[in-house]
């Protein structure tokens, strides 16, 4: 049986934790030359370290993707490594305590939230796509959010904000490059089962209050929003472009009505 990404180089942002490192291990196990961009260095290094130590190519590039110099960088450094890019994996992302309401949010969480959720995605997408092109096409994965599709029951108008540029802003490039062997997807997850999570809901009533949403009954893990970004890197998904994957145990199925 073939592995399912043999001789592609993925690059992944924000993979040095998360839903982002179970992601490059699962990549490189199906054949993936990892690249692990992120801003925690010792992370990064480490989560390198374990798919190497387990037989796979991995390498870390430090990354702040909310800078151009930083992800042009990351993805010179790609080309440099492996030889080429074939899937990019913009899953950095972050959620502020401070991005509450409207009103109550302040410039400056906006700015950073935006930054990284929304810019970072555009420059990810800004530097890669022409070496994907030179590399003979590939795959898009932009981490969005179930979010990107209904308003959440929380207020966290700067998250919510970034993550329906994202989805929007990839179904543009989609239609862009659709002629030039690049497809570019959202992965839409629900609630995962993170350690940010874990501190986000640490109150057990608060924590109810969001199980009670989610028809499926439980929060997410993170491989299963890996299995869900695989298949989009690989050819399997070769006729899907521009549309959203939503991972979400039936929460937009639940609230979201059809126009």
């Amino acid at each position: 049986m073939s592995l399912r990404l043999d001789g592609k180089v993925a690059l992944i942002t924000g993979a040095a934790g998360g839903m982002g490192r179970t992601a490059a291990k699962l990549f490189a196990t199906e054949g993936a030359k990892v690249v692990i961009a992120d801003l925690t260095e010792r992370a990064g290094e480490e989560a390198a370290e374990e798919i190497t130590s387990a037989g796979g190519q991995a390498a870390f590039v430090r990354t702040d993707v909310s800078k151009a110099a930083d992800v042009e960088a990351m993805v010179r450094f790609a080309v440099q490594k492996f030889g080429g890019l074939h899937v990019l994996y913009n899953n950095a992302g972050i959620f502020h305590a401070e991005d509450g309401g409207t009103v109550e949010t302040t410039e400056t969480i906006w700015d950073r939230v935006i930054d990284i959720n929304l810019k970072g995605v555009w420059l990810g997408c800004k530097y890669g796509i022409p070496v994907l092109v030179r590399s003979g096409g590939g795959s898009i994965i932009n981490v969005a959010s179930f979010v990107a599709l209904m308003g959440a029951a929380t207020p966290q108008i700067a998250y919510t904000a970034s993550k329906g540029g994202v989805l929007s802003m990839t179904r543009e490039i989609a239609i862009e490059y659709a002629r030039k062997g690049i497809r570019a997807n959202a992965l839409c997850p629900g609630p995962i089962e993170t350690p940010l999570l874990k501190d986000l809901l640490s109150d057990p009533q608060r924590r109810a209050r969001r199980l009670v949403h989610i028809p499926i009954g439980r929060f997410g893990q993170a491989e299963e929003i890996a299995q869900a970004a695989l298949w989009l890197a690989s050819d399997e998904s070769s006729l899907m472009t521009g549309a959203a994957l939503v991972v979400d145990g039936g929460i937009t199925a639940a609230y979201v009505t059809p126009e």
